[in-house]
């Protein structure tokens, strides 16, 4: 008698997607609503699952959140089209110790946070995660564009979307080999959103064209300052604008409303040479503008690193790779030298502006579309 083996189901597994339970992160969008669809379509025993994380007044009814009342019934909506389950949690509490205090204070502290890559690793990779564990899910696929990949050695490998427009690999650098074992990216290999869009039209469902998020969802429009000055009463203490001498060239009404490298909206005009922010010094409350030149950095110190290469992180003395240290921007040839399991000197080839303390710095393998890892910058001991 020849045993036959089973072959995989689209999500990896060797039985049926009856048998296959997957727990699908919901967000109310169209990315997540589409993945859930077509899993469901597909015969999966598919389970959605919308965090409620906030209750924020005005953001609630604002466009290009996510998350909010209105998500949370779309989301509901296209679980009733498709007829799978859909809960909802609510992990108000959470989210504000985990996310959005810890934005507030690194705001405060002179930083630039990035609040969605915590929230990935925190809650939607932690927490829900371990919830899709509890509800006996093989998996948990979410509507992130990104890929997973099984590499040579038989491990999940991190790659970026085939579309480059779309891609997330930045805010998603710290998931762990033990989240992306379990982890299921489905809109990866899509060639533009387009094709997403199409796909929700495809299964009649009501969020087809809506808009994607913009901001991060607790922040109204886009205004980080009025969120602080709400957590922490007080915050937006004035202070002196300072060339890097410390010569006073004028005044302003609190750190918080200044990110480096910002130009317009200083109110110090009248001045040959266009002047920058160039670093914010929270303990004398100063911002201290300069030159453009004064912006561009090649040595970036980088901490909590999270390494997804195939040999311990410390096994060189340095790493050549390719690296962002904006989301807006593409990656750069870089060394990482690393001092630590989790901490490294990055030196980019060539200087980057507006390098901040609080953003993300992701290292690509240069040869290929695999993310390697990556860590937070900040200012170095």
């Amino acid at each position: 008698m020849v045993e036959t083996e089973t072959a995989l189901n689209s999500l990896g597994f060797a039985k049926s997607p009856a048998e296959t339970r997957v727990v699908v992160a919901m967000s109310g969008g169209v990315d997540s609503s589409v993945v859930a669809a077509q899993l469901a379509e597909e015969g999966y025993d598919v389970v959605g699952v919308t965090l409620q994380l906030y209750d924020h007044g005005a953001a609630l009814a604002k466009k290009g959140a996510c998350c909010a009342g209105l998500d949370i019934h779309d989301a509901r909506r296209v679980a009733d089209t498709m007829g799978f389950p859909h809960y909802v949690l609510d992990y108000e509490n959470l989210f504000k110790d985990a996310v959005i205090d810890e934005f507030a204070d690194s705001y405060l502290a002179g930083a630039t946070p990035v609040p969605c890559i915590r929230c990935n690793e925190r809650i939607k990779f932690k927490d829900l995660l371990e919830t899709a564990r509890d509800l006996e899910a093989d998996c948990m696929a979410t509507g992130h564009y990104i890929q997973r990949r099984v590499g040579a050695s038989g491990t999940a490998e991190l790659h970026r979307a085939a579309d480059a427009e779309r891609d997330q690999s930045y805010f998603l650098f710290s998931t762990s080999p033990e989240q992306l074992d379990y982890l299921r990216f489905p809109l990866g290999h899509l060639p533009s959103k387009d094709a997403t869009r199409a796909l929700a039209a495809k299964y009649g469902l009501s969020v087809a064209d809506k808009p994607d998020s913009q901001d991060i969802c607790f922040v109204p429009n886009g205004n980080y300052a009025s969120v602080i000055e709400k957590l922490r009463p007080g915050a937006a203490d004035p202070g002196e604008i300072v060339d890097p001498d410390g010569r006073v060239l004028g005044q302003h009404k609190g750190v918080i409303h200044y990110t480096i490298g910002q130009r317009r909206g200083l109110g110090i005009g009248g001045l040959s040479t266009p002047l920058y922010v160039v670093r914010l010094d929270v303990d004398t409350r100063r911002v201290v503008v300069g030159p453009k030149e004064m912006l561009a950095k090649r040595i970036v110190p980088v901490r909590e690193i999270n390494w997804l290469g195939d040999a311990p992180f410390t096994s060189r003395d340095e790493w050549q790779v390719s690296v962002k240290v904006r989301s807006t921007r593409p990656p750069r040839e870089a060394l990482i030298r690393p001092l630590s399991a989790t901490t490294a000197e990055v030196e980019l080839y060539s200087p980057e502006e507006g390098i901040s303390p609080g953003q993300a710095c992701v290292f690509y393998d240069g040869g290929s579309s695999r993310i390697l890892g990556g860590g937070w910058i900040w200012r170095g001991s």
